[in-house]
């Protein structure tokens, strides 16, 4: 069972994860580090984590999981510094939005003998900003939660228990987990989530080109505007890794949007503009 949980990083997703456990009601120790001391002490004052650690390696040596909740370069770091530190008999996790390059870096340092497990992870969850602050202890409730390169675990016994426990945390917080092909996350991700993000963020550079001084004119586009932009509020620095580490399968996903703008831009006044809107309430009437 486990009882000893190190959160390195704690934005809106590691102190999220910290407050979910808690209201799930884990009764085991949580330590938490942050790049910033504030973050860290912020998710202290909620509740979140039990202590602050001063060093992120320390915090996992004295860990049975480790959850990696930094964007994914410095998950990637970590992962380096951590694999001959870390021992058979415990597990390390990410929260991780892209899992190529993060599952490659597993299989070449974690999940061999005398080695820490590492499972990849990906809670669909998340708020246009970030911060310990926005912290939610309801994040992750209806959410789903991915889980990539699963059978790397499976060979270790010891391992294969944190894993099963650890999913079990992972449920008790509210989410439903999915195992799925790195591969096919990333290509997955790529058109549900990283599509809309940059969708927002171009419509957002845009406006504020076209009617940034205007403001008043915002209130003119009412609820659609609102919906329709705000994702355009997520810093640079939440999706800078994002965009690097899967830029082939956001690539396609955008050169596709790109394409079908196009297609309705030149059927405005035609029949297929409303083959279109047809097509389009076929995938919301199921979502």
């Amino acid at each position: 069972m486990i009882q000893r949980i190190a959160i390195l990083g704690t934005g809106l997703l590691g102190t999220s994860v910290g407050l979910g456990l808690r209201a799930s009601g884990f009764g085991g120790s949580l330590v938490g580090w942050n790049r910033g001391a504030a973050g860290a002490e912020q998710a202290l004052s909620m509740g979140a984590i039990d202590a602050v650690a001063a060093d992120p390696i320390e915090a996992a040596r004295g860990a049975q999981v480790t959850l990696l909740a930094v964007p994914i370069y410095p998950t990637l770091d970590l992962m380096e510094q951590l694999a001959g530190v870390l021992g058979p008999d415990q597990l390390l996790t990410d929260v991780g939005s892209t899992k190529g390059q993060i599952t490659e870096a597993a299989g070449r340092l974690f999940n061999v003998p005398g080695r820490a497990a590492f499972l990849p992870g990906h809670p669909m969850a998340g708020k246009e900003r970030g911060g310990a602050e926005l912290g939610d202890a309801g994040l992750f409730r209806g959410a789903v939660w991915l889980f990539t390169d699963v059978a790397k675990w499976e060979r270790s016994s010891a391992a294969s228990a944190l894993v099963r426990d650890w999913r079990e945390l992972v449920v008790s917080m509210g989410s439903r987990t999915i195992d799925i092909d790195p591969s096919r996350h990333d290509e997955m991700v790529a058109w549900v989530s990283h599509l809309p993000q940059f969708t927002a963020t171009a419509l957002s550079a845009l406006l504020e080109e076209a009617v940034g001084d205007a403001p008043e004119l915002k209130d003119v586009g009412g609820r659609a505007l609102r919906e329709m932009t705000r994702l355009g509020a997520s810093p640079f620095s939440m999706w800078r890794d994002i965009a690097a580490t899967n830029t082939a399968a956001v690539e396609k996903a955008l050169l596709a949007l790109e394409q079908r703008l196009q297609y309705i831009r030149e059927n405005l006044r035609g029949p297929e503009l409303r083959e279109e809107f047809e097509q389009a309430n076929k995938f919301r009437s199921g979502s």
